[in-house]
């Protein structure tokens, strides 16, 4: 493997949502800033976003929302576990992120009057704003990109920070996808926005990558934020959404809510009274499965012809258009009959739940120069929008970081293991490909991680992931991308081992479905009302502790406390 030593100020990981923002804004507080964005694809058509999006699922906006009204909203739909002022930081810029979008070339609806068209899903609040052109927002970034003149390199695998002796990020190191050349880029600061996890588990259709999130989002940013040192929250705290049976997309109640859509049961008949994705909402969604009541539909055809028609219009042309594709192959008319739904495979993702790496409202991490933003990052139900927003709060401290910090010397010993690290399966002539690796990963989470959680269960599945750690010595690779895909294999499996440690850790049932535990089936305000954290200790391996939930800033009433354990439909069919 051929070295590569290059040297900046702010490495951002990852160019789909945040990464970008958080470059350009770095570059805006300073110009003068050396920024390099490096993702492992091309940041032109990368990320969660690089279809496109079809709306703004948490926008602030004044006349429909208030800051507070938001940060209540998340806390209650949160259980409470939450850090109020990280979630404050970001509804209190969301509006003027809106604006600023709205001023580069990003399309959102509006009405008769000229403001935005703001719709009601979510249990208490509206807050969802309809992107109908959403399909150009990368375009509308790549130019940004440009404008600012941020350095972009594209193929390349960022797998591990480098520390310095107080901890601090030093550099990054990686591999060039298609050349396998070994990066070691020396900065003063990082930030990682590299999205959500959502290759742990395995999809009910069997296929790799046919996963609810966009699967080149693997988890390599948990696991090199978790191997720097970095805390990572919640972890426990699993994403699980509703998505269209054998099709790897979100079935979109949520988006349809607002045009007289929702979630039905085998009768047609509504069961719970908010669509907003929750941890309480999938345990109904849940609980109607196991009933008898099931198959669980997405009901459109009651609407009149004019309102599907613009359904289809928003659903089938942004973030997804193989989802009108997949209709058709099935003979599905959302006019003739509803469309079936089902559980999706669990995951990592701030931006639809709770856990990732842990930040505060600067965006910083447990470790000096590390930021993160986006679905990686540990602020709940940040969505896209929060993304962008949490990109430039990132990138503004990170430029305030790095113009008041000197460059550290590397640690030679620490680059020599990760080039041994990355080479190994390059070495060997025979053994198991990534692809095994990966799947026997995934299915021992589908097996004995999928909630509802058991102990008995996450303790086998944890003893067997462990197991598949030996079966990385004799992983092999024959080509540049094999490697990409072995590092992945790697980063899925710490992601899932991640994943039982927490879950057996907070001993009691929090979030719904995203951490219903059979053997402690009540939440335990008393022991459990608190953050946990998972780091490596001394020793290297996988560590837990509790950490206070902060004095809130916004406070919430007793009778709100339960708003979100009460959307089941009184008198629903049983």
């Amino acid at each position: 493997m051929k070295r590569i030593d290059l040297e900046y100020d702010l490495v951002v990981i990852g160019g789909g949502t945040g990464g970008p923002m958080a470059a350009v804004k770095a570059k805006e507080k300073n110009p003068k800033l050396r920024v390099l964005l490096i993702d492992k694809a091309n940041v032109k058509r990368s990320g969660a976003i690089s279809m496109g999006m079809d709306g703004l699922n948490n926008a602030v906006i004044p006349g429909h929302a208030t800051a507070e009204q938001y940060v209540k909203e998340i806390t209650i739909a949160n259980d409470g576990v939450v850090d109020q002022e990280a979630v404050m930081a970001y509804a209190a810029n969301s509006f003027d992120m809106i604006q600023e979008l709205d001023k580069w070339g990003v399309k959102f609806e509006k009405d008769e009057t000229g403001d935005y068209s703001v719709r009601k899903v979510h249990h208490l609040g509206s807050y969802v704003l309809p992107m109908p052109e959403g399909h150009h927002m990368k375009r509308v970034l790549y130019r940004q990109l440009k404008r600012t003149r941020v350095e972009v390199t594209n193929r390349v695998v960022v797998t591990r920070l480098i520390t310095g002796a107080n901890g601090e990020v030093t550099g990054v190191m990686g591999f060039d996808c298609r050349t396998a050349d070994f990066y070691v880029i020396r900065c003063k600061a990082a930030v990682i926005s590299t999205g959500a996890a959502g290759r742990i588990g395995l999809p009910a259709s069997g296929y790799l990558m046919g996963t609810y999130e966009n699967p080149t989002n693997c988890g390599d940013g948990h696991a090199m934020a978790y191997h720097a040192g970095a805390a990572l929250a919640n972890l426990e705290c699993f994403q699980i959404n509703p998505l269209i049976k054998d099709y790897n997309g979100p079935a979109c109640a949520y988006v349809t809510g607002p045009f007289g859509g929702y979630t039905a049961n085998a009768a047609g008949e509504r069961f719970i009274e908010c669509d907003y994705w929750s941890g309480q909402m999938m345990l109904e969604f849940y609980r109607e499965l196991q009933s008898g009541n099931g198959p669980v539909f997405l009901k459109l055809d009651h609407l009149a012809e004019e309102t599907i028609g613009e359904i289809e219009t928003i659903l089938h042309t942004n973030e997804r258009p193989s989802r009108g594709r997949f209709h058709e192959g099935r003979g599905n008319d959302y006019r003739k009959e509803m469309i079936e739904m089902h559980i999706s495979e669990i995951g990592f993702c701030s931006g639809h739940s709770a856990s990732g790496i842990w930040i505060n409202a600067r965006g910083e991490a447990s470790i000096p120069g590390l930021y993160a933003a986006g679905d990686c990052a540990s602020v709940p139900h940040n969505y896209m929008l929060g993304a962008f927003v949490y990109g430039k709060i990132c990138g503004q401290n990170a430029a305030d970081y790095c113009a008041a910090t000197d460059f550290t010397p590397l640690d030679e010993s620490q680059i020599q293991a990760e080039h041994d690290r990355i080479e190994a399966p390059l070495l060997r002539t025979s053994g198991l490909t990534p692809y095994q690796i990966e799947f026997k990963t995934r299915r021992l989470v589908n097996d004995y991680l999928q909630p509802p959680k058991v102990t008995r269960k996450y303790q086998i599945g944890l003893r067997r992931l462990q197991e598949v750690r030996e079966d990385l010595k004799a992983m092999v690779a024959t080509n540049p991308h094999e490697l990409m895909r072995a590092m992945e294999a790697t980063s899925i499996l710490d992601c899932a081992e991640m994943a039982a440690v927490s879950s057996l850790y907070r001993t009691e049932s929090r979030w719904g479905l995203y951490h219903f535990n059979v053997d402690h089936p009540e939440r335990d305000d008393a022991n459990w009302f608190c953050h946990t954290l998972l780091y490596k200790n001394a020793q290297g391996d996988m560590s837990m502790k509790k950490k206070d939930i902060e004095p809130y800033i916004v406070p919430i009433d007793e009778a709100e406390k339960n708003a979100y354990q009460r959307l089941r439909v009184v008198g629903e069919a049983a």
